[in-house]
């Protein structure tokens, strides 16, 4: 049991880390956000352990981020800075962790081997993912970015988040739906 719970910490530890570092590897998009591969580890952690430990792969992500100074803020008191970056950093990631609840419908997909099937469960998990991440970051847009908005911040925000998270979103739901079926042992633990 105790192995268990060391190799399920070492894995989450050692999948964050991959995002942090895929982060890097990214387009930068000229308004502001980027298209990286951030979230693959993620949901590649969702899917092999479940969601609990999806989030935490997630929040360990953005707590990289933030330890590191690899972050954005508005110019604001501390204490907005604060709830800012918990948003935009710790919770926009730990909520792609969500993309697990098709872990369930992708195993019977794998062991039916109906690849059209794991595929669409896969694109399915990390569009939710996605979209959770979106909406965390539109919000935060809308508390702590409305300064910049010219017209509706609701809108502002949306078509702002909208311009790297799609690209983001589409870019994760092909390389992880390629990975998991050219690699399905990537998804079943301890392998």
């Amino acid at each position: 049991m105790r192995n268990k719970r060391v190799l399920l910490m070492v894995e989450i530890a050692i999948f964050a880390a991959l995002g942090f570092v895929l982060d890097f590897i990214a387009f930068r998009m000229p308004q502001g956000g980027s298209v990286s591969l951030v979230m693959i580890p993620i949901v590649l952690m969702a899917f092999r352990r479940g969601i609990g430990a999806g989030i935490i792969t997630g929040l360990l992500v953005g707590l990289l981020q933030i330890v590191t100074g690899f972050i954005s803020v508005a110019p604001l008191s501390f204490g907005f800075v604060v709830m800012q970056v918990v948003l935009d950093y710790l919770l926009a990631y730990g909520v792609v962790g969500l993309a697990g609840v098709m872990r369930g419908r992708y195993m019977e997909a794998v062991q039916s081997k109906k690849t059209g099937k794991v595929f669409a469960m896969v694109a399915l998990g990390v569009l939710i993912g996605s979209f959770l991440r979106y909406t965390v970051h539109v919000i935060t847009g809308i508390l702590f970015f409305g300064m910049f908005a010219e017209g509706n911040v609701f809108i502002y925000s949306a078509v702002y988040n909208a311009t790297y998270m799609i690209p983001v979103a589409l870019v994760a739901a092909i390389v992880c739906s390629l990975l998991f079926i050219t690699a399905p042992r990537l998804t079943r633990p301890g392998s």
